[in-house]
């Protein structure tokens, strides 16, 4: 086939006649040709000969599209076993790619490739969709060009044909419904999409539902094979009564005489829904030709395909589509968006293989917004960091059983197990929504935690280095610090044998003992103060703080149980926002009474952010107080 021309596609003005004329394959040819010629002036030619169903599709058109149009081409096309199509399909389908290239290039893909760019659509026959060449083809485009690939197909050469002539049409502009069915999820319901979930599918006839309406695109989320889609109790249905069976193959319960596993009475027959566009998200939708399990009269896909919808998405193997395809897809619905490169952008993070199809083709790059950037399902590094601790906490016995913190790490806990997995059940909600409601969980928490060690500076969290140090092996790397007291010191790294058992990191001066202790991740601290303070005397202490994140930091100071009568520390407590990696200075001051023993003491310097308690402990004396 030759280049095709012009790529200018105003739309043609609207015609009272219909937009589709149903033909024999013999008037075929010269049918093609007229319309071409004049296609402003010609219904599109359907090859419907013998095809009762495609005759019936055709009707349900009518009430679907409003006018024709200049469909937008891509870039390249090939026809697949051109020389088996009969004459004209190929002629119609020409002004669909800018440049046609014969099948015979597919033998060498990289050199196809290097000749090559940009978007490309195959023609052809179902039972010319195999693994080879379609496989190769879709993974080469997959991630590297918008609407990469692009399928016309059908059972035969009529349903090709349809398929075909279904691209000049343009949606009635009173076709606006947006439907999603589902019964693995019960997503948000946005405003302007129709959402039905397994709640409804108790209440409702979905069939009635489905059936009923009009709609601009639809998607069907559920389990089922390649002949069904399940709703509940009712069924999304690959039969096509007006198909032949293939002897020898595979087919369902119904193929060999047997009820359908499901209602026969809420069966959806998916070439009786009205839709412009059909999404088929359930695993293995629209499989190949050579990996079908069924009977082609069976098959979902080209069910969908005899009917009117102008565009099926299909799903070529399984994969994981949940709530965050089913949420992708709405808000890309809603704006026009392409609704294969939003699945496959959603899943991308998931699985290095393209799960979805494209039958019909995509909308201009002038009205399609570009799909979002492939979706990367790493979680936050501060979800990572928060559930390790909590695991830590709740797992090891650091905390007893019946400890009043324990009810609330675990909700959280909970919470933070939903967002680090493929956030399935949250998706409705944004990173930064995520983000936010983990950083309020957390500085609710850390506040209780800092009063708790505060009042009670023998708080079972602070047993921390012991319990995990015992469970842990000493990390050769040690180095070489100074210590608060201006003398050399040795940080070392205790490595946690379990999983739920945390590093620790200590400074140990020969003169001052274990000075700092510290988790990955968590505040680093010093303090600095005099050496001897009198009877009756303040002690002003300075922490040198630096905080983990930029956020927020509390921290507090305590002495020993002993000394706490004879003391006033101010503040007790103080919460700061800190700078992530930036040391700053925070101010104590600890008063004695004047009856304070003279002896040596030491006074512990805590800071608390994201579960994580950092300790640095510092030797003083309190001496007579001078006459």
């Amino acid at each position: 086939m030759n280049a095709a021309p012009t790529d200018q596609r105003p739309d043609l003005p609207s015609d009272p006649s219909p937009l589709f004329r149903p033909v024999t394959r013999h008037q075929l040819p010269r049918a093609v040709a007229e319309f071409l010629a004049s296609p402003h002036l010609l219904p599109v030619p359907v090859p419907t000969e013998d095809r009762a169903d495609l005759a019936h599709s055709v009707e349900l058109a009518g009430r679907l599209y409003g006018r024709l149009r200049h469909p937008h081409p891509l870039d390249v096309g090939i026809v697949l076993g051109a020389a088996r199509l009969p004459e004209g399909i190929a002629e119609l389908a020409r002004p669909l790619a800018r440049t046609w290239v014969p099948e015979e290039e597919l033998a060498d893909l990289p050199a196809f490739q290097e000749r090559h760019s940009g978007s490309l659509l195959l023609v052809g026959r179902y039972d010319r969709l195999t693994l080879d060449p379609v496989r190769a083809l879709l993974l080469a485009t997959y991630r590297g060009r918008r609407h990469g690939l692009t399928l016309l197909s059908g059972r035969d050469d009529a349903s090709v044909g349809w398929n075909v002539a279904k691209q000049y049409a343009e949606p009635a502009l009173d076709i606006d419904a947006l439907g999603l069915f589902t019964d693995t999820d019960r997503p948000p319901r946005l405003p302007g999409v129709q959402v039905f979930d397994d709640r409804d599918f108790e209440q409702e006839d979905i069939q009635a539902r489905i059936l009923g309406t009009r709609w601009r695109r639809v998607a069907f989320q559920g389990h089922g094979k390649d002949d069904s889609v399940n709703l509940g109790e009712f069924t999304i249905c690959g039969l096509n009564g007006s198909a032949p069976a293939v002897p020898g193959l595979l087919g369902p319960r119904c193929a060999y005489g047997l009820p359908c596993y499901k209602p026969e009475d809420k069966l959806v027959p998916l070439n009786r829904v009205e839709a412009v566009e059909l999404v088929l998200s359930a695993c293995n939708s629209g499989p190949l030709a050579d990996l079908a399990l069924y009977d082609p009269k069976y098959q979902l896909l080209l069910n969908a395909l005899d009917g009117p919808a102008r565009t099926v998405v299909s799903a070529v193997s399984v994969h994981d589509s949940d709530r965050p395809e089913n949420v992708a897809w709405m808000h890309g619905a809603l704006v026009g968006a392409d609704s294969v490169d939003t699945l496959n952008s959603s899943l991308a993070g998931s699985h290095p293989y393209p799960a979805f199809m494209r039958f019909g083709l995509p909308g201009a790059p002038e009205d399609t917004p570009p799909p979002p950037a492939p979706a990367d399902h790493r979680p936050d590094p501060l979800l990572l960091t928060v559930g390790t601790r909590l695991t830590a906490y709740l797992a090891s016995e650091l905390l007893p059983h019946n400890h009043p913190l324990r009810p609330r790490l675990t909700k959280l806990a909970r919470k933070v197990d939903l967002w680090v997995a493929r956030p399935t059940h949250l998706a409705d909600q944004s990173p930064d929504q995520i983000r936010a409601s983990l950083t309020a969980d957390l500085q609710s928490l850390d506040h209780v935690i800092t009063e708790q060690v505060a009042a009670n500076p023998e708080h079972e969290l602070m047993n921390y280095p012991a319990h995990f140090g015992d469970r842990s092996s000493l990390d050769p790397n040690v180095r070489e610090v100074t210590c608060h007291c201006g003398r050399p010191a040795q940080e070392f790294t205790r490595r946690g044998l379990l999983p739920h058992v945390l590093d620790t990191t200590c400074a140990v001066c020969m003169r001052c003992g274990d000075v700092t202790f510290q988790l990955p991740d968590a505040p680093a601290l010093l303090a600095h103060a005099a050496d001897e303070v009198d009877q009756g005397g303040v002690l002003e202490v300075r922490a040198l703080v630096s905080a983990a994140r930029t956020g927020p930091v509390r921290l507090g100071l305590f002495v020993p149980s002993y000394l706490r009568e004879d003391t006033t520390v101010e503040p007790a407590t103080t919460r700061l926002r800190l700078t992530g990696g930036q040391e700053e200075e925070v101010a104590f001051r600890v008063r004695f009474a004047p009856e304070t023993a003279p002896q040596a003491y030491y006074f512990t310097v805590f800071a608390v952010q994201d579960l994580a308690v950092s300790t640095a402990r510092r030797h003083f004396g309190v001496v007579p107080r001078s006459a």
